[in-house]
């Protein structure tokens, strides 16, 4: 088996110099560098991880710790996530906390018994044990997608990611309100999860923009689970005055959501207007094609290990929130025909519909 002694003879290089280009930990000149390469493609070198993390007391791994990976929403922050470790020569150790907060600790403790460097999680809705945890034992942790507040913890010190809300939510209400809409029902997530919160302000933000009052009647939690938005969409199908438009506020709802619809004959947007926060790869494959905010998840993944390895090697960085621009994609199940382009405000340009009685 090659050594690492066997890599710096071929490459007519020192040990240090091997070592260095292995672990990053010094500039290398870059036709050094590849020299170090192509020895160790040559001879086959794999070096030996354990030995390197007792020397350094680092196993250049991360933990991520995310519910719902079959979501196609995180299947693509898992997807950034891992090139950008991988960019960086970091292994990837995964956990579903299933966002249940006692399983949420459990997850992360493993991880952290595995001896991860740092640890990237979407935490529950309920974190505190968590960041209590965190917090005895110094974790080095980013939080992607839902943010934490900091007055949840004393010396709180960790860096968040994610995408914009607010905004993005009141968008989509705006331009069903230019559309004529008068009732628009929200399938909300779980309730204090930072991004069920920060939606509904927005869809309240949209409504007073378009004139619109809040009615809580139209807001129902479909708990950012499938088969809990399909029951919120009956409850609110099922009011005496109910929604023409309906605004659902992530992937998984919006699927719960068209489960309903269907479960009662109704078209889309011919009978119920529909806009959804999140895109997904088969959204512009429905009829019609699904108009939606999208986020930048695989950016959101890939911002989440760069500020972890920051973090890692400055730990006295003041603590950073990144929030990432989300997009309007507009198609057409908000009732607008095909080739109608969405200019940016809301409903600019846009043909209305007759209010609704």
């Amino acid at each position: 088996m090659a050594t690492m002694a066997d890599v710096a003879r071929r490459a007519g290089v020192s040990i240090a110099t091997v070592s260095h280009v292995l672990n990053r930990t010094r500039p290398v000149l870059p036709v050094t560098r590849q020299a170090v390469l192509d020895a160790i493609d040559e001879l086959g070198y794999t070096p030996n991880t354990l030995a390197r993390s007792l020397v350094t007391s680092r196993t250049r791994s991360i933990g991520l710790a995310v519910s719902a990976i079959s979501n196609p929403y995180f299947t693509e922050i898992l997807q950034g996530v891992e090139a950008g470790a991988l960019e960086h020569g970091y292994g990837l150790l995964i956990a579903d906390p299933h966002d249940d907060p006692g399983h949420e600790r459990k997850a992360v403790r493993l991880l952290h018994e595995r001896r991860v460097d740092g640890m990237i999680i979407a935490p529950s809705a309920a974190p505190d044990a968590l960041l209590r945890y965190l917090g005895q034992h110094d974790v080095p942790t980013v939080f992607l997608d839902r943010l934490v507040d900091a007055a949840a913890g004393s010396g709180f010190h960790y860096d968040q990611v994610c995408s914009e809300n607010t905004a993005p939510m009141a968008s989509l209400v705006t331009h069903l309100a230019e559309r004529g809409h008068r009732r628009i029902g929200l399938v909300a997530g779980l309730p204090g999860l930072s991004t069920t919160a920060e939606r509904i302000t927005g869809y309240r933000h949209g409504l007073a923009r378009a004139g619109l009052p809040y009615d809580e009647r139209l807001v129902a939690h479909g708990d950012s689970r499938t088969e809990a938005a399909e029951e919120a969409t009956h409850r609110l199908l099922s009011l005496g005055a109910p929604p023409g438009a309906l605004v659902t506020a992530d992937n998984a709802m919006t699927v719960g959501a068209l489960r309903a619809l269907r479960d009662r004959g109704l078209s889309v947007p011919g009978d119920l207007a529909l806009c959804c926060f999140d895109d997904f790869s088969w959204a512009d494959l429905f009829t019609p094609r699904l108009t939606v905010i999208a986020q930048p998840s695989k950016e959101i993944g890939a911002t989440a290990v760069r500020l972890l390895l920051e973090r890692l090697a400055s730990p006295h960085l003041e603590r950073r929130t990144v929030r990432l621009p989300s997009a309007f994609v507009h198609r057409t199940s908000c009732g607008c025909p095909e080739g109608v382009s969405h200019t940016g405000s809301p409903g600019t340009g846009i043909p209305r519909k007759g209010p609704e009685s």
